[in-house]
């Protein structure tokens, strides 16, 4: 019989192996000796090693959108929901390392792979950046003239940099609230509308 407390198991072995090997080069036998299962119990919930990989960003990164969304409820100005947002990313991701580089290294390595799964989690995390830019051009607070699918990977790919930077364990004097900011100002005070000014704090 499968066991929800298993397969969570398995994902989190799976998320530490993906970080210290790699994709290509972690095996199934890795994971499962990771997890203190037999190689056989894997594929009672996964076909394969891709399943895996796409089930820990489903599981992982919804629980990031989960978190965020709770978070941003709370919120209704468009400047401090993209602080909360750059501010809650970055301290997950200096939170868990392993997470953070299974993101890193397997959106690129494995990019094929995960533009050819459709609808994924990781999609929509990544959007709730873009809905709060035409929130805020909406209200008129950021620039109309900004296209809210260019800013959002603008803007996650300055976090991605940042939490690579960490996980080398470089540049880690600043703490995740300087940092977040940092990059909060750098972002802001180029999609602000002429006249609006940054959120105060």
């Amino acid at each position: 019989m499968k066991s929800v407390d298993k397969h969570g198991k398995i994902i989190r072995a799976a998320t530490k192996v993906f970080a210290k090997k790699g994709f290509f080069n972690a095996r199934i036998s890795d994971i499962a000796k990771e997890a203190k299962v037999a190689d056989g119990t894997i594929y009672l919930y996964f076909n394969n090693k891709f399943d895996i990989l796409i089930s820990v960003f489903e599981q992982e990164i919804g629980r990031l959108v989960d978190q965020m969304t709770t978070l941003l409820a709370k919120e209704d100005d468009p400047r401090r929901m993209l602080e909360i947002f750059i501010t809650k990313h970055l301290t997950e991701m200096k939170k868990n390392r392993n997470l953070a580089e299974v993101i890193q290294i397997e959106l690129r390595q494995t990019n094929k792979l995960i533009r050819d799964y459709r609808n994924n989690k990781f999609s929509e995390y990544v959007n709730i950046v873009s809905s709060i830019i035409k929130k805020g051009q909406e209200e008129n607070v950021f620039r109309k003239d900004i296209l809210p699918g260019i800013a959002k990977r603008a803007i996650f790919g300055a976090l991605d940099e940042i939490a690579r930077i960490w996980n080398l364990n470089l540049e880690t004097e600043y703490t995740v609230e300087e940092t977040a900011k940092q990059v909060t100002d750098i972002f802001q005070l180029g999609i602000l509308a002429p006249g609006e000014k940054k959120p105060e704090g």
